[in-house]
């Protein structure tokens, strides 16, 4: 009942987590009708506007392989697979529904995919937490704060 969809599922927020870490940022400020700003080109660089296609390629890949996971579950004799409009929401709703599904038609089974994503939304937020605190400590020095 598993099949590459569902891995590729799980596995692919481990794609905006690891261009997360090479988005490397530097603050600077600039005086602007005498009011101290943050200049955004030091944001919006170019590692940023990757991370962003990351996350959208993530998505739009997550609803079309939801549809094939689904399709070769109905070829594989699941009756009624979870069905993959629920990937719109994004992957950890999907994979869970069909995790359940799956558990009931075959139990034991189709729960490893679970922990796969998860362990790609901790990456993901474990790095968004890295990134973020220098960031702010960066934000903050140049502010004077």
């Amino acid at each position: 009942m598993v099949n590459p969809y569902i891995w590729l599922i799980a596995v692919l927020p481990f794609l905006p987590g690891l261009l997360m870490l090479t988005w490397h940022i530097e603050v600077r400020t600039y005086t602007r009708n005498g009011t101290l700003t943050l200049d955004p080109a030091t944001i919006f660089s170019t590692g940023y506007f990757l991370i962003w296609c990351g996350l959208v390629s993530t998505y739009c890949t997550t609803v079309v392989l939801a549809l094939f996971d689904t399709r070769r579950l109905a070829r594989s004799g699941v009756v009624r697979p979870f069905h993959w409009a629920w990937s719109f929401l994004g992957g950890v709703p999907y994979v869970i529904g069909r995790a359940v599904v799956i558990h009931k038609v075959a139990p034991r089974k189709g729960l490893w995919p679970i922990a796969a994503i998860v362990a790609g939304w901790g990456l993901y937020f474990v790095a968004g937490i890295a990134k973020t605190l220098p960031f702010m400590q960066s934000v903050f020095y140049e502010l004077g704060y």
